[in-house]
This record gives structure tokens, sequence and C-alpha cells, in this order.
């Protein structure tokens, strides 16, 4: 039996249909809630190391790492949330992602507590985020899915990462 047939079995064995409408997200913790990125944008997982900081830049910034010649700008993503700060820790990760812009494409990495999973989600179990009106922004929300029994925040990295204050680096 070849690899892909193997494979596919081994996928129906355990349940998983797969399809072209089921999407793979990995998923990260912060700060006890539990988010999701599309996993074709992930490029890698690093442990976290020493950045280079950048001057004027918001405080979300981190600074930029050399990743094999490119220079990749770090995104502290509790900052980023306005979550409590704590301590880096063996379980922090720098997440590299594919990020996409209205011309551009760039490499980024977001900082977050630990990286969870790889789901794979149905598009008619994806629910849009809830609107709270102006009192919470939820405009890096792209969706919440319900997978085993916890929710998931799926987040727009386009959206989150493409913001006027993240032009800033470029201008560096």
């Amino acid at each position: 039996m070849n690899d892909a047939v193997q494979t596919q079995q081994n996928i129906s064995d355990i349940g998983i249909e797969s399809n072209a409408e089921t999407d793979q997200y990995l998923t990260f913790i912060m700060a006890d809630e539990e988010y999701g990125v599309d996993i074709l944008r992930v490029q890698e997982i690093r442990g976290w190391d020493t950045v280079t900081p950048i001057p004027n830049t918001p405080e979300y910034i981190k600074g930029v790492i050399n990743l094999r010649g490119t220079i990749v700008p770090i995104v502290d993503l509790r900052t980023r949330f306005n979550l409590e700060t704590i301590e880096y820790s063996q379980t922090t990760v720098v997440i590299v992602l594919k990020v996409m812009g209205k011309e551009t494409e760039r490499v980024m990495g977001i900082v977050v507590d630990a990286v969870s999973d790889v789901y794979n989600i149905e598009s008619t179990d994806m629910k849009p985020a809830p609107d709270f009106g102006s009192v919470v922004n939820i405009e890096f929300v792209s969706g919440l899915a319900t997978v085993m029994e916890k929710m998931l925040i799926i987040l727009d990295i386009d959206l989150m990462l493409n913001s006027e204050d993240l032009a800033a680096i470029d201008n560096h």
C-alpha cells in the first residue's frame, strides 16, 4: 500500500474526514485562553531567544531577529492584546508566520506562552465573533470554534500584523 493511501486510511481510522471544507489551525495558549492561526501560514516554531530592539516602535514590538538572512519583526501578543505581562519561560515560543499585506508578503514572529495543538476545523463549525459594540475591539478575531468542548479563538493574522503601527518597522 502506498504512503498516501496508508495516510488516508489512518485518518479515516481516527474519524477525521479529509475534505476541502476543513482547515487546520495551530493553536497556542495565552493567559489560559487558546488561540488559533491557519497552519498554512506557520513557517516555523522557535524557542524564545533574545531580539534586537528597534527604537521608537510600539511597546508590543519586541524587536527583530535575523532568520537565515531575513529580518523578522517579533510581536509580543500578550502586550498587543493588553494582557498581563509575564516572564518568558521554557514553554514560551515564537511562531514565525507568513503575513499577507495589501501589496506585500512579510514574515513576522509572535511570542506566545506555549504551543498547544493542531486541530481540523470544518468551515461549518466556525462561528463569527460576537459583536460587543465599541466596548471590546475584536477586529483581529476571524471566528470562534468549539473543539473537544473548549472554545478556540481564531485570529486574523493578516489584519492583526498589518496595522499602521507595524509600518514603523518598515521605515527603520
